[in-house]
């Protein structure tokens, strides 16, 4: 690759987003590793995108504080010189049925979920409006589409989620900058692996392929809607989710 790029992944120190930063990683990539705690595990993300070829970068924000979010965008580009690829990833889940839900419990699933992305795709969408050229993938989930009980306010979240995707792709597709969403099931990671026996089997059982997914499936996902081959693709939503869910 001639030109270096530029990928920014929020909520990148673990499961999906960790999948998500390793699939950029190689030799012309740039990749900022977006974390609120756990630098720990930031740092094994980090230590993965080298060993594959890429540039590490580790960012620790608060993505639902406005100040922090505008101050490293700026860094970035300040540093690197461009922003090629935002992936809004970072969420958080407060389940709760919903006569007992708390307003707390909403609001925290609003601010990181939405509220987050909404923020970060207003410091990302400056400088592609300057380069002319921008990818923003936003990672929705397939609750977002069917609901789940328990889950109004991750699933609303997660809803909102495609409305901006969709409204935002309208608005930027002139500027070269197209807007997706990846919207996964249920995907191996540390909430999965820690089910019951009896809860993963009845999981299985919803899902025709036969088994959850891998972070690094996401990941391409994501990285197809990212490329220069995607240019044509803006305001969609993919599933991945192993026929779970078709529509």
């Amino acid at each position: 690759m001639d030109l270096e790029r530029v990928v920014l992944v929020t909520g990148a120190s673990r499961g999906i987003g960790r999948g998500i930063a390793e699939v950029f990683a190689e030799p012309g990539w740039h990749v900022v590793i977006n974390f609120h705690s756990g630098r720990q595990a930031a740092e094994e993300t980090a230590e993965a995108v080298a060993a594959r070829g890429g540039e590490a970068h580790l960012k620790p924000f608060d993505i639902a504080d406005p100040e922090a979010v505008k101050e490293a965008f700026k860094e970035v580009t300040d540093q690197l010189g461009r922003l090629d690829v935002l992936v809004n990833n970072a969420g958080i889940t407060r389940d709760n049925v919903f006569p007992r839900m708390k307003l707390t419990e909403w609001d925290d699933v609003m601010n990181t979920n939405l509220r987050g992305a909404f923020l970060c795709c207003q410091a990302a969408v400056r400088p592609m409006m300057r380069q002319r050229f921008g990818r923003i993938v936003n990672i929705t989930s397939v609750v977002g589409v069917t609901g789940n009980p328990g889950q109004a306010n991750y699933s609303a979240a997660k809803a909102g989620l495609i409305g901006l995707t969709r409204s935002l792709a309208r608005e930027l597709v002139s500027r070269n900058i197209t807007v997706n969403a990846v919207a996964p099931g249920y995907i191996e990671t540390e909430m999965t692996a820690n089910l019951p026996e009896k809860a993963r089997e009845a999981l299985l059982g919803q899902i025709p392929a036969g088994r959850v997914g891998k972070p690094e499936e996401v990941g391409l996902a994501v990285r197809f809607l990212a490329s220069e081959g995607a240019g044509y693709i803006t305001g969609q939503v993919l599933h991945v989710n192993g026929g779970m869910h078709m529509g």
